[in-house]
């Protein structure tokens, strides 16, 4: 379920240029203030479990690059996406959510506080595929970084550009772990998954971020944009990695895609 949030500058002009952390911040704090009745929203409509898989994209803005590490704003708007893991017959419930809210995005440094101007839920891709067990195929392109990588003996990551041997191994066995999370185990295992790197004419471009920058718990991710992702595997499973992101630190604004329409090449 994807949305599409348009928000409007009420005060400050600049935001730090690692704003992810901050924006993560502000999705969870809107979601647990509606935890208690999007509980009773999935009893009352009959769903089982619900999941607050999400990710967003980067921020869609006209800025001007201050010191190294402020983005001043050169307009009022600014744009983004966010998706969630959730039954489509939430959509009115989660933009219920957001439309009321003020978003601030700050640090230390700079504050930037803004209204959400509008909320618009995006159609499913596959809403004419009824079989939820039927394979098919996508390709996506990153709409923010996707961050891969494998754990060495220090037990941190050492992250994988598109191109490496690891790549793709590391990818899949992600997207196993978010169907385990979701399904199973055993729908896990033996889910048919397969991903494919497609690149463009320009090379991919490495995105490094700076998790609580300026705090004893500042951390550094590092993922790559700019290039394709060709995935086969049930719908079920496709919807499930466009919902909630590919690769790791998903909720912190990494591994969001969107769908490349066919035919385009560039």
């Amino acid at each position: 379920m994807r949305f599409k949030i348009i928000l409007h500058r009420i005060s400050g002009n600049q935001i730090p240029i690692n704003y992810q952390y901050p924006l993560s911040s502000v999705i969870y704090r809107i979601l647990a203030k509606g935890d208690a009745e999007y509980a009773r929203f999935l009893h009352e409509e009959g769903y089982g479990k619900g999941y607050k898989f999400f990710t967003f994209s980067d921020l869609k803005l006209k800025f001007k690059l201050m010191n190294g590490n402020r983005m001043q704003l050169l307009d009022d708007k600014v744009e983004f996406f966010v998706h969630f893991h959730m039954p489509e017959a939430s959509g009115n419930f989660i933009a219920g959510l957001f439309k009321a809210e003020n978003i601030t995005i700050a640090d230390k440094k700079s504050k930037v506080d803004f209204k959400v101007q509008s909320v618009i839920a995006e159609e499913n891709p596959w809403k004419n595929i009824n079989a939820e067990n039927e394979i098919i195929q996508t390709t996506f392109r990153p709409i923010s970084a996707v961050l891969m990588g494998v754990k060495n003996e220090k037990n941190n990551y050492n992250y994988l550009k598109p191109d490496d041997l690891l790549y793709i191994k590391s990818l899949l066995h992600n997207w196993r772990g978010k169907i385990r999370d979701s399904y199973n185990e055993s729908t896990a295992e033996n889910a048919v998954l397969n991903a494919e790197v497609e690149y463009y004419k320009n090379p991919y471009r490495p995105r490094l971020v700076h998790i609580k920058q300026g705090t004893d718990g500042e951390t550094q991710i590092k993922g790559y944009l700019n290039f394709k992702l060709k995935l086969t595997a049930e719908k079920r499973f496709i919807e499930l990695i466009y919902n909630t992101g590919i690769g790791l630190e998903n909720s912190q604004g990494m591994g969001c895609v969107e769908v490349i329409p066919e035919g385009e090449n560039t």
